[in-house]
C-alpha cells in the first residue's frame, strides 16, 4: 500500500502574508500607489489555496493550483515594490510633495518586508521544486546549499527546509545584501538574491537613510 505523499504546514507562510497585507493596508494613504483592495485582493488569492492544500490533505490539483497562484501573486508584489521604490525616489529627488520623516519611515519599511515576503515565497517554491518535493525526498535538483546539510549528525535525519529557513534567506539577503544562511548554487537563485538585494539597497539607501536624515535635523 502506497503511503499519502506529505506536506508541509502552510500557516507560516500564511501568517507572513496576513502581516504583509496589514502593512500594506495600513500605510500613509499618500503612498498607497495600487489601491488598498488589490492587497487585500493578492492576501485572498495567495491563502484560499493555501487553506486549501491543508484541508485536502496536498491532493494535486491544489498543489498545482497554489503553486501557479503564488508565482502569480509573488510577480504582482514584486512589480509593485519596485513601481513603489522607483516613484518614492522619484519624489525625493525631483520634489513636488513635501515627504515627512514618519511618511518616508513608515513607507520604507513596508517596502522592505513586502521585498522580504515576496522573494521568500519564491524562494520556498523554487528550491527542489517545491515544499512537498523536498518533504517527500523527490530527485530534484537544489537551488540552495543550507548549512544544515554540512552538518547531518546536528539536526533530525528527515530535516528538510521548510518556509521558515526560507523566510531566514529572505531576511537575510534584504539585510547583509548577501548570502549569510545558505549559498545559492543556481543561476536562478543567484539572480533572484540579487534582485532582492538590489531593491533593499535602494529602499535602506535612499528612502530609510532620507527618512532618518530629516528625523536628525
Amino acid at each position: 500500500m502506497s503511503r499519502s505523499p506529505r506536506i508541509e504546514p502552510r500557516w507560516p507562510a500564511g501568517l507572513a502574508v496576513l502581516v504583509m497585507t496589514l502593512l500594506l493596508v495600513g500605510s500613509p494613504n499618500r503612498f498607497h500607489l495600487f489601491p488598498v483592495g488589490l492587497s487585500v485582493l493578492l492576501m485572498a488569492a495567495a491563502l484560499t489555496p493555501m487553506v486549501a492544500v491543508g484541508v485536502t490533505g496536498g491532493q494535486a490539483p491544489w498543489l498545482r493550483i497554489e503553486r501557479t497562484v503564488l508565482w502569480l501573486v509573488v510577480v504582482i508584489l514584486i512589480l509593485m515594490t519596485i513601481a513603489n521604490v522607483t516613484i518614492l525616489v522619484e519624489v525625493m529627488v525631483f520634489g513636488g510633495a513635501e515627504l515627512s520623516a514618519l511618511e518616508l519611515l513608515a513607507s520604507g519599511v513596508v517596502i522592505w518586508f513586502t521585498n522580504i515576503v515576496s522573494f521568500s515565497l519564491a524562494f520556498w517554491h523554487v528550491d527542489r521544486a517545491g515544499p512537498e518535493a523536498r518533504l517527500n525526498r523527490l530527485p530534484t535538483r537544489a537551488d540552495w546549499f543550507f548549512p544544515q546539510e554540512g552538518v547531518p549528525d546536528s539536526v533530525p535525519p528527515e530535516w528538510r527546509p521548510t518556509f521558515i529557513d526560507y523566510l531566514f534567506l529572505g531576511f537575510s539577503t534584504a539585510t547583509a545584501f548577501s548570502p549569510t544562511g545558505a549559498i545559492p548554487l543556481t543561476a536562478r537563485a543567484m539572480g533572484l538574491m540579487m534582485l532582492e538585494s538590489v531593491i533593499s539597497l535602494v529602499t535602506i539607501a535612499t528612502i530609510a537613510a532620507r527618512a532618518i536624515n530629516i528625523l536628525g535635523s
